[in-house]
């Protein structure tokens, strides 16, 4: 008789932390990250009131006979799903559409490491990237994540020049302008000239760097034409190349750019020619003298890394602009934004981007070992495993969505069914109990 009551109370007990468990999932159905928890019961005893037996030649075998002395708590396991999104615009709000836990720190070395699905942060003043309690984000190094709103990018100068579009073949005469940063950052005005098409009566052997020799079969006489190139300062007074002579873009009859030469007698196109490779200098008054090289990897993209040429003649209009490389004005650093990549993107004032910092991410082999701490944090623990550090969209980890959040994981609607199971089977309990005890008490007025 008194097991049936102390299996109803063990019953109570496992109930009771049944409701704590869903009691605690509804109030967090709006947390942010929160991953909900589910109990899972088992039986506790058996008691063994007969053992059993085999089968003999006159008679058979037989069971054993148990009486069950109750439930216990066997889990309250953790559940990972991710939980759904929540667009908010803000920057810094951050969540993994995948695998991966936020890395965060409450200690100067980062040797406390702790670990979140909420991408709920905001920035310090100092720029650091924290938490809502100030745990600061760590980036793939073990870093906190900092943007230094007063950094500064210095001016750099000019260091190449490209052409790319097309020049009309019919165009007596182009120009075009582009403008060159000097070592302080100060603009100067370039205009490129190109004059009137000289081309070819006959035929010459073809030019090994054009791209015809690799036709099938390949030609072994071509018709180039030549265009004179002039480089002049914004009052139009002429920079002259060192070396100095007359320099022509060389294109081939199909109005593909071939090299940079200098024609052995200037504006002659039947001679022979001599590719060229020299310098411009643009002189500058206090500042470093802009030098610049001119020869055919202008007229490709990669600096002619990979033979892909950008600039035309054709017989249709012409479009085409120089491009400087490398230069650019003195900046401070704008605003920032995050890539899916996790990559911390600082925007500067002039326009140039810079990667500050790649956010950090962390990954367990079985997430359900790991320890809630409360905060909406994680602790690893010996069951959780080894822990994988990468950066997102990387390998098995997922990719960033800034601008959103993950939402609680919580279903209410299986979290309410779950409370009806619940208080249903703790009153199904509580009447064991008081169903036991009138037995109890009928064997006591057994005697009166």
């Amino acid at each position: 008789m008194m097991r049936s009551m102390f299996s109803g109370v063990s019953s109570l007990r496992a109930h009771q932390l049944r409701m704590d468990v869903i009691g605690n999932n509804i109030a967090n159905v709006n947390t942010v990250g929160y991953k909900s928890s589910n109990v899972t019961f088992a039986e506790t005893y058996s008691q063994t009131l007969a053992g059993a037996s085999s089968s003999g030649a006159s008679r058979g075998g037989t069971n054993p006979m148990q009486v069950g002395l109750g439930t216990n708590v066997s889990a309250v396991a953790v559940n990972h799903s991710k939980g759904s999104i929540q667009r908010t615009d803000i920057a810094t709000d951050l969540m993994v559409d995948g695998s991966g836990f936020f890395m965060v720190t409450n200690d100067a070395n980062a040797q406390n490491k702790f670990y979140t699905r909420a991408g709920n942060f905001a920035m310090d003043e100092l720029g650091f990237l924290v938490t809502t309690d100030g745990y600061k984000v760590l980036d793939i190094n073990f870093k906190p994540i900092q943007v230094n709103m007063s950094d500064t990018k210095k001016a750099t100068a000019t260091q190449d020049l490209t052409f790319s579009g097309n020049l009309n073949f019919n165009d007596e005469e182009y120009t075009t302008t582009v403008d060159l940063y000097d070592s302080l950052g100060d603009i100067h005005t370039l205009n490129i000239n190109f004059g009137d098409n000289l081309f070819m009566t006959g035929t010459q052997p073809i030019d090994p760097l054009d791209p015809k020799i690799n036709e099938v079969p390949a030609p072994t006489v071509a018709k180039y034409s030549y265009r004179e190139m002039e480089f002049l300062n914004s009052d139009g007074t002429p920079i002259v190349l060192d070396p100095a002579e007359p320099i022509y873009a060389k294109f081939n009859e199909d109005g593909e750019i071939v090299d940079v030469v200098t024609l052995d007698t200037p504006g002659d196109p039947e001679g022979t020619d001599t590719a060229f490779a020299g310098t411009l200098t643009k002189l500058v008054a206090g500042a470093s003298d802009i030098v610049l090289d001119i020869d055919r990897s202008m007229f490709f993209a990669n600096a002619d890394t990979d033979d892909v040429r950008i600039f035309t003649q054709y017989s249709q209009e012409s479009d085409a602009k120089g491009v400087q490389l490398g230069g650019i004005s003195a900046g401070t650093i704008d605003t920032f934004n995050i890539s899916s990549k996790g990559e911390i993107i600082g925007i500067y004032t002039n326009g140039e981007r810079k990667i500050l910092q790649t956010l950090g991410l962390v990954d367990f082999d079985n997430p359900a070992g790991l320890m809630k701490l409360g905060a909406n944090l994680f602790q690893d623990t010996p069951n959780s495993g080894t822990p994988k550090f990468g950066a997102p969209a990387t390998g098995s980890f997922g990719a960033v969505t800034p601008g959103a959040l993950e939402m609680s994981n919580v279903d209410l609607a299986a979290q309410f069914t779950d409370m009806i199971t619940t208080q249903r089977g703790f009153q199904a309990n509580s009447r064991v109990i008081t169903t036991s005890d009138e037995i109890l008490q009928e064997l006591v007025n057994l005697k009166r």
